[in-house]
Protein backbone atom coordinates (compact mmCIF):
# COMPACT_ATOMS: atom_id res chain seq x y z
CA UNK A 1 0.00 0.00 0.00
CA UNK A 2 1.20 3.61 -1.46
CA UNK A 3 1.37 5.79 1.39
CA UNK A 4 2.21 9.50 1.25
CA UNK A 5 5.21 10.91 3.27
CA UNK A 6 5.96 14.52 3.70
CA UNK A 7 7.68 16.77 6.27
CA UNK A 8 6.18 16.93 9.94
CA UNK A 9 3.66 19.50 10.41
CA UNK A 10 5.14 21.68 13.40
CA UNK A 11 2.04 23.07 13.95
CA UNK A 12 0.32 20.32 15.34
CA UNK A 13 0.94 20.43 19.73
CA UNK A 14 1.38 17.06 20.71
CA UNK A 15 0.93 16.19 24.67
CA UNK A 16 2.50 12.67 25.50
CA UNK A 17 0.74 10.84 28.23
CA UNK A 18 2.60 8.22 30.17
CA UNK A 19 0.55 5.67 32.79
CA UNK A 20 2.00 4.16 35.74
CA UNK A 21 0.79 2.50 38.80
CA UNK A 22 3.79 0.71 40.06
CA UNK A 23 6.66 2.53 42.34
CA UNK A 24 9.19 -0.90 41.32
CA UNK A 25 9.16 1.15 37.87
CA UNK A 26 10.24 4.57 39.30
CA UNK A 27 13.49 4.21 37.29
CA UNK A 28 12.10 3.60 34.47
CA UNK A 29 9.55 6.61 34.76
CA UNK A 30 12.20 8.43 35.29
CA UNK A 31 14.06 7.22 31.81
CA UNK A 32 10.95 7.79 29.97
CA UNK A 33 10.23 11.46 31.16
CA UNK A 34 13.78 12.24 30.21
CA UNK A 35 14.07 10.93 26.64
CA UNK A 36 11.00 12.89 26.21
CA UNK A 37 12.13 16.13 26.68
CA UNK A 38 15.18 15.49 24.46
CA UNK A 39 13.04 14.05 21.43
CA UNK A 40 13.65 16.08 17.84
CA UNK A 41 10.45 17.52 17.91
CA UNK A 42 10.04 18.68 21.43
CA UNK A 43 6.51 17.69 23.33
CA UNK A 44 3.98 20.39 23.56
CA UNK A 45 3.58 18.70 27.12
CA UNK A 46 4.47 15.80 29.06
CA UNK A 47 1.34 14.18 31.42
CA UNK A 48 2.29 11.65 33.47
CA UNK A 49 -1.04 9.98 35.23
CA UNK A 50 -0.51 7.95 38.53
CA UNK A 51 -2.97 5.01 38.82
CA UNK A 52 -4.17 4.55 41.79
CA UNK A 53 -1.25 4.67 43.94
CA UNK A 54 -1.04 8.12 46.09
CA UNK A 55 2.54 7.42 47.39
CA UNK A 56 3.47 6.99 43.91
CA UNK A 57 1.76 10.14 43.04
CA UNK A 58 2.93 12.56 46.21
CA UNK A 59 6.79 10.87 44.84
CA UNK A 60 6.09 12.18 40.92
CA UNK A 61 4.71 15.56 42.12
CA UNK A 62 7.68 16.18 43.89
CA UNK A 63 10.73 14.58 41.21
CA UNK A 64 9.51 14.63 38.21
CA UNK A 65 9.43 17.75 35.63
CA UNK A 66 5.97 17.03 33.84
CA UNK A 67 2.32 17.58 34.77
CA UNK A 68 1.61 15.12 37.40
CA UNK A 69 -2.42 13.74 37.62
CA UNK A 70 -4.22 10.96 39.09
CA UNK A 71 -6.13 8.56 37.36
CA UNK A 72 -9.81 9.94 38.68
CA UNK A 73 -11.70 7.74 36.57
CA UNK A 74 -11.79 3.47 36.37
CA UNK A 75 -8.47 1.95 37.45
CA UNK A 76 -6.63 0.33 35.16
CA UNK A 77 -4.82 2.09 31.29
CA UNK A 78 -7.89 3.14 29.89
CA UNK A 79 -9.00 5.33 32.82
CA UNK A 80 -5.42 6.69 33.22
CA UNK A 81 -5.58 7.53 29.29
CA UNK A 82 -8.39 9.35 29.78
CA UNK A 83 -7.65 11.00 32.47
CA UNK A 84 -4.04 12.36 30.48
CA UNK A 85 -6.27 12.92 27.80
CA UNK A 86 -8.36 15.28 29.84
CA UNK A 87 -5.38 17.12 31.61
CA UNK A 88 -3.28 17.35 28.17
CA UNK A 89 -4.39 20.29 25.57
CA UNK A 90 -2.32 19.34 22.66
CA UNK A 91 -4.30 18.80 18.84
CA UNK A 92 -2.42 15.52 18.86
CA UNK A 93 -2.38 12.93 22.30
CA UNK A 94 0.66 10.21 22.32
CA UNK A 95 0.42 7.55 24.62
CA UNK A 96 3.13 5.82 25.95
CA UNK A 97 4.06 3.19 28.71
CA UNK A 98 6.28 3.87 31.45
CA UNK A 99 9.02 1.33 30.66
CA UNK A 100 8.77 1.79 27.38
CA UNK A 101 12.17 4.08 26.11
CA UNK A 102 11.36 6.09 22.93
CA UNK A 103 13.55 6.70 20.35
CA UNK A 104 15.01 10.45 19.83
CA UNK A 105 12.66 10.95 16.53
CA UNK A 106 9.59 8.77 18.01
CA UNK A 107 7.29 11.90 18.48
CA UNK A 108 8.54 13.65 15.05
CA UNK A 109 7.87 10.09 13.13
CA UNK A 110 4.58 9.80 14.65
CA UNK A 111 3.26 13.52 14.20
CA UNK A 112 4.02 13.35 10.72
CA UNK A 113 1.70 10.88 9.65
CA UNK A 114 -0.65 13.63 10.62
CA UNK A 115 0.24 15.47 7.44
CA UNK A 116 -2.93 13.32 5.79
CA UNK A 117 -6.34 14.47 7.00
CA UNK A 118 -6.99 11.16 6.45
CA UNK A 119 -5.12 10.13 9.40
CA UNK A 120 -6.81 10.03 13.15
CA UNK A 121 -4.30 8.26 14.81
CA UNK A 122 -0.82 7.01 14.33
CA UNK A 123 0.97 4.34 15.61
CA UNK A 124 4.82 2.85 15.72
CA UNK A 125 6.78 -0.48 16.58
CA UNK A 126 7.58 -1.36 19.93
CA UNK A 127 10.64 -3.58 20.08
CA UNK A 128 11.37 -5.61 22.73
CA UNK A 129 14.15 -5.30 25.69
CA UNK A 130 14.60 -8.34 27.17
CA UNK A 131 16.37 -8.87 30.45
CA UNK A 132 18.22 -10.78 30.13
CA UNK A 133 17.24 -12.19 27.02
CA UNK A 134 14.93 -13.83 24.65
CA UNK A 135 14.02 -17.58 25.44
CA UNK A 136 14.59 -19.88 22.98
CA UNK A 137 11.26 -21.34 23.57
CA UNK A 138 9.30 -17.98 23.44
CA UNK A 139 7.86 -17.72 19.27
CA UNK A 140 7.85 -13.96 17.94
CA UNK A 141 4.48 -13.85 16.52
CA UNK A 142 3.71 -13.77 20.46
CA UNK A 143 5.24 -10.93 21.15
CA UNK A 144 2.29 -9.65 21.45
CA UNK A 145 2.10 -11.48 25.18
CA UNK A 146 4.66 -9.41 26.24
CA UNK A 147 3.24 -5.99 25.01
CA UNK A 148 5.61 -5.40 21.49
CA UNK A 149 5.31 -5.32 18.13
CA UNK A 150 4.79 -9.41 16.62
CA UNK A 151 5.66 -11.33 13.08
CA UNK A 152 2.12 -10.79 11.48
CA UNK A 153 2.45 -7.07 11.87
CA UNK A 154 2.96 -5.00 8.53
CA UNK A 155 7.22 -4.32 7.92
CA UNK A 156 6.59 -0.88 6.65
CA UNK A 157 4.07 2.17 6.76
CA UNK A 158 0.83 0.60 6.30
CA UNK A 159 -3.15 1.54 7.64
CA UNK A 160 -4.16 -1.22 9.88
CA UNK A 161 -7.21 -2.10 11.84
CA UNK A 162 -5.93 -0.79 15.10
CA UNK A 163 -2.51 0.38 16.88
CA UNK A 164 -0.95 -0.88 19.59
CA UNK A 165 -1.18 1.13 23.03
CA UNK A 166 2.44 1.30 24.42
CA UNK A 167 3.03 3.50 21.31
CA UNK A 168 0.17 5.67 19.83
CA UNK A 169 -1.40 8.50 18.85
CA UNK A 170 -4.81 10.19 18.63
CA UNK A 171 -6.38 13.27 17.35
CA UNK A 172 -7.63 15.09 20.33
CA UNK A 173 -10.81 15.74 18.66
CA UNK A 174 -11.57 11.67 18.16
CA UNK A 175 -10.93 11.37 21.57
CA UNK A 176 -12.91 13.79 22.58
CA UNK A 177 -15.78 12.73 20.06
CA UNK A 178 -15.71 9.56 20.90
CA UNK A 179 -15.65 9.69 24.65
CA UNK A 180 -12.12 7.85 25.44
CA UNK A 181 -11.47 4.54 26.02
CA UNK A 182 -14.07 2.06 27.35
CA UNK A 183 -12.37 -0.70 28.89
CA UNK A 184 -9.70 -0.26 31.86
CA UNK A 185 -7.90 -3.49 30.87
CA UNK A 186 -7.19 -5.31 28.19
CA UNK A 187 -7.53 -4.60 24.37
CA UNK A 188 -8.62 -0.85 25.56
CA UNK A 189 -6.69 0.37 22.44
CA UNK A 190 -8.13 -2.19 19.92
CA UNK A 191 -12.10 -1.14 20.76
CA UNK A 192 -11.39 1.85 20.74
CA UNK A 193 -9.65 2.00 17.13
CA UNK A 194 -12.67 -0.21 15.46
CA UNK A 195 -14.89 1.89 16.98
CA UNK A 196 -13.42 5.00 15.28
CA UNK A 197 -13.27 3.72 12.41
CA UNK A 198 -17.24 2.00 12.83
CA UNK A 199 -18.18 5.94 13.38
CA UNK A 200 -15.78 7.44 10.78
CA UNK A 201 -15.13 4.51 7.79
CA UNK A 202 -13.25 7.38 5.82
CA UNK A 203 -10.85 8.05 8.81
CA UNK A 204 -7.56 5.70 8.31
CA UNK A 205 -5.32 4.69 11.01
CA UNK A 206 -1.59 4.25 10.29
CA UNK A 207 1.50 2.34 11.70
CA UNK A 208 4.34 3.76 11.15
CA UNK A 209 7.28 1.24 12.30
CA UNK A 210 9.75 4.01 12.20
CA UNK A 211 8.29 5.47 15.66
CA UNK A 212 9.49 3.18 17.68
CA UNK A 213 9.94 2.28 21.37
CA UNK A 214 11.93 0.11 22.80
CA UNK A 215 9.99 -2.04 25.67
CA UNK A 216 11.39 -3.30 28.67
CA UNK A 217 10.76 -6.80 29.48
CA UNK A 218 11.97 -8.53 32.51
CA UNK A 219 12.66 -11.77 33.22
CA UNK A 220 9.32 -12.30 35.22
CA UNK A 221 7.25 -12.12 32.36
CA UNK A 222 9.27 -14.42 30.78
CA UNK A 223 7.96 -17.59 32.47
CA UNK A 224 6.26 -20.30 30.57
CA UNK A 225 2.55 -19.70 33.08
CA UNK A 226 2.27 -16.86 32.87
CA UNK A 227 2.61 -16.97 29.15
CA UNK A 228 -0.56 -19.16 29.05
CA UNK A 229 -2.42 -16.91 31.65
CA UNK A 230 -1.64 -13.99 29.75
CA UNK A 231 -2.73 -15.64 26.03
CA UNK A 232 -5.71 -16.60 28.57
CA UNK A 233 -6.79 -13.05 29.52
CA UNK A 234 -5.82 -11.52 25.76
CA UNK A 235 -8.76 -14.06 24.70
CA UNK A 236 -11.43 -13.19 27.18
CA UNK A 237 -10.48 -9.63 26.43
CA UNK A 238 -11.13 -10.07 22.80
CA UNK A 239 -14.57 -11.84 23.53
CA UNK A 240 -15.48 -8.37 25.21
CA UNK A 241 -14.25 -6.53 22.46
CA UNK A 242 -16.42 -8.39 20.03
CA UNK A 243 -19.10 -8.04 21.85
CA UNK A 244 -18.87 -4.15 22.38
CA UNK A 245 -17.95 -3.74 18.75
CA UNK A 246 -19.36 -6.76 16.70
CA UNK A 247 -17.37 -10.08 15.92
CA UNK A 248 -17.06 -9.02 12.28
CA UNK A 249 -14.83 -6.02 12.87
CA UNK A 250 -13.56 -7.27 16.30
CA UNK A 251 -11.89 -10.83 15.00
CA UNK A 252 -10.98 -9.84 11.70
CA UNK A 253 -7.09 -9.12 11.95
CA UNK A 254 -7.17 -11.75 14.50
CA UNK A 255 -8.82 -14.91 11.48
CA UNK A 256 -6.14 -13.90 9.13
CA UNK A 257 -3.40 -14.21 12.17
CA UNK A 258 -4.51 -17.55 13.12
CA UNK A 259 -5.33 -18.82 9.67
CA UNK A 260 -2.23 -17.83 7.87
CA UNK A 261 1.02 -16.38 11.01
CA UNK A 262 0.80 -18.78 13.01
CA UNK A 263 0.58 -22.38 10.82
CA UNK A 264 3.59 -20.73 9.08
CA UNK A 265 5.25 -20.33 12.69
CA UNK A 266 5.05 -23.88 13.49
CA UNK A 267 5.95 -25.02 10.36
CA UNK A 268 9.05 -23.23 11.06
CA UNK A 269 10.01 -24.54 14.03
CA UNK A 270 8.97 -27.94 13.38
CA UNK A 271 11.10 -27.49 10.06
CA UNK A 272 14.08 -26.23 12.39
CA UNK A 273 13.52 -28.84 14.66
CA UNK A 274 14.11 -31.40 11.53
CA UNK A 275 16.60 -29.89 9.69
CA UNK A 276 19.33 -28.68 11.98
CA UNK A 277 18.54 -30.73 15.27
CA UNK A 278 17.50 -27.18 17.08
CA UNK A 279 15.45 -28.58 19.82
CA UNK A 280 14.51 -24.52 20.39
CA UNK A 281 12.72 -24.99 16.86
CA UNK A 282 10.29 -27.71 18.23
CA UNK A 283 9.31 -25.48 21.45
CA UNK A 284 8.35 -22.69 19.68
CA UNK A 285 6.23 -24.56 17.31
CA UNK A 286 4.94 -26.20 20.46
CA UNK A 287 4.31 -22.62 22.20
CA UNK A 288 2.61 -21.83 18.94
CA UNK A 289 0.39 -24.26 19.48
CA UNK A 290 -0.09 -23.70 23.29
CA UNK A 291 -0.75 -20.25 23.45
CA UNK A 292 -3.31 -20.44 20.30
CA UNK A 293 -5.50 -23.27 22.41
CA UNK A 294 -4.87 -20.98 25.63
CA UNK A 295 -6.30 -17.55 23.27
CA UNK A 296 -9.11 -19.33 21.94
CA UNK A 297 -9.92 -21.06 25.60
CA UNK A 298 -10.18 -17.22 26.81
CA UNK A 299 -12.21 -16.41 24.07
CA UNK A 300 -14.94 -19.17 24.39
CA UNK A 301 -15.28 -19.18 28.22
CA UNK A 302 -15.03 -15.14 27.72
CA UNK A 303 -18.35 -15.41 25.04
CA UNK A 304 -19.78 -17.45 27.39
CA UNK A 305 -19.65 -15.31 30.61
CA UNK A 306 -18.80 -11.74 28.46
CA UNK A 307 -20.16 -9.67 31.56
CA UNK A 308 -17.95 -11.28 34.13
CA UNK A 309 -15.31 -11.08 31.46
CA UNK A 310 -16.24 -7.13 30.49
CA UNK A 311 -16.55 -6.43 34.29
CA UNK A 312 -12.90 -7.88 35.19
CA UNK A 313 -11.72 -5.68 32.29
CA UNK A 314 -12.90 -2.47 33.52
CA UNK A 315 -16.05 -2.48 31.50
CA UNK A 316 -19.19 -0.51 33.06
CA UNK A 317 -22.24 -1.30 31.33
CA UNK A 318 -24.25 2.35 31.16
Amino acid sequence: MQIRTSEPDSSLSCSVVVATHDSERWNELIEVVAALERQTIPPHEVVVVVDHNPPLLEQARRELSANVVPNDRVPGLGGARNSGVAASTGAIVAFIDDDAHPDPDWLERLVEGYDDPRVAGVGGAIEPRWQPARPPWFPSEFDWVVGCSYVGLPEGRSFVRNLIGCNMSFRREVLERLGGFRLGYGCDETEFCIRLVQQDPQARLLYQPAARVNHLVPSARLRWRRFISRCYFEGGSKAVVARLVGPRDGLASERAYALRVLPRAVVRGVASCLREGNRAGAERALTVVAGFAATSAGFLIGSVQVRRAAAARGWIEP
